[in-house]
């Protein structure tokens, strides 16, 4: 089961400075059935290089119903509370971020990959004779 497709998705979110200050970052969402367990999230800020992190697809839809993630990736859900964000935060050596995303676009972006490989059947999307000779190159 392989597919070319790709699910692709710009979102606006915002760098939370301080409670009072933060700034917009445009953040792109992409999803590949070839590398089905995660999500490339890449971020555009007007004065830097992007950055991208490669989040778990299902630490994303964990974190639409509630806390998900330890260490350098947490993400949690503001819905219930009235807010219509979620949060991430993405620590690395370099520091932290804090960025806060529309709920819903992270929703809409997740049922997209989901309608093209659904939860569960994801280890039928990876081609294991490719992954094994890409182990085995590097020993």
């Amino acid at each position: 089961m392989k597919s070319l497709r790709t699910v692709a998705q710009g979102v606006t979110a915002q760098l939370v400075v301080s409670r009072a200050y933060s700034l917009p970052l445009c953040m792109r969402l992409r999803y590949e059935p070839a590398d089905p367990y995660v999500v490339h999230a890449v971020f555009f800020t007007h004065s830097d290089e992007p950055v991208e992190w490669v989040l778990g697809r299902d630490l994303l839809a964990d974190g639409l119903k509630g806390s998900a993630g330890d260490g350098d990736v947490r993400i949690w859900s503001a819905v219930g509370r009235g807010d219509q964000a979620m949060y991430i935060v993405l620590a690395s050596r370099a520091g932290t971020a804090l960025l806060e995303v529309p709920v819903q676009d992270v929703r809409t972006f997740l049922e997209s990959t989901e309608a093209l490989v659904p939860r569960g059947t994801e280890s039928g999307h990876i081609d294991w004779d490719v992954e094994l000779a890409c182990l085995l190159s590097q020993s």
